[in-house]
């Protein structure tokens, strides 16, 4: 039976990576609520990936596997964006995921092999117009991922979910009408928007020792966006 912490995993992606591994694993959730997870079999644990520093006497020796969900979808002109913009989106994405890795370092790689999943997006490969500031930070995650993915291997397995729009909370503003649902759909060669469940079951998978061969990797989990041709 495997430690799996998830930071932020109350609602959307999160909550439905909880709802996949559950029952067979240990899961603990690290997040501001536990709001839609009190009939899960969970640990949470408060707290807040922009404030809190977590307390890691709360979890488990050895960490089999972390899942960082908090994110974010800032979609502005670049000339209306202030460079406050940026930090804030690099601090949520990034900065807040680097201090939480390193926190529980000791964990990871107490474990035989573990394995982190992290959250990237389409438009860090892909040039999209508005997404200057959320692209800049899920570049990042990228980039990273792959640094530590060769620094820690074989100990640590690092790869990352790159997904295009998903019907989550988070983009509910972008999804919260039909026609805008169809309008996505559209864009997408699988003409259809990506849910929270196409996500966890990828996330399952990297955690899994069926990906035990698995590290560095960008898996584009985009309805086809990143690579096929919208045809008609």
């Amino acid at each position: 039976m495997k430690n799996i912490l998830l930071i932020g995993g109350s609602y959307g992606i999160g909550l439905a990576i909880a709802k996949e591994l559950q029952y067979g694993n240990n899961v603990f959730i690290a997040s501001r609520t536990n709001e839609n997870i009190a009939d899960l079999n969970v640990t949470h644990i408060p707290f807040d990936a922009l404030q809190d520093t977590l307390d890691i006497a709360q979890l488990p020796a050895v960490i089999h596997g972390l899942v960082y969900c908090p994110g974010s979808i800032n979609l502005r002109p670049f000339r209306g964006l202030k460079p406050d913009a940026f930090e804030n989106d690099l601090q949520i994405n990034f900065i807040s995921m680097i201090k939480m890795i390193q926190s529980i370092l000791p964990n990871l790689t107490a474990a035989e092999q573990s394995s982190i999943v992290l959250f990237s997006s389409v438009a860090a490969s892909m040039g999209m117009p508005f997404h200057t500031s959320v692209a800049a930070a899920k570049g990042a995650i990228e980039g990273f991922s792959k640094a530590l993915a060769a620094e820690y291997a074989p100990k640590i397995r690092v790869n990352v979910i790159a997904p295009s729009l998903t019907d989550t909370p988070l983009a509910d503003k972008f999804l919260n009408s039909d026609e805008k649902k169809e309008k996505s759909a559209l864009r997408h060669p699988l003409k259809r928007v990506g849910t929270s469940d196409d996500l966890a079951q990828m996330a399952s998978f990297l955690l899994s020792d069926k990906s035990s061969w698995i590290s560095g990797q960008i898996f584009h989990v985009d309805g086809g966006m990143s690579t096929l041709l919208v045809n008609g």
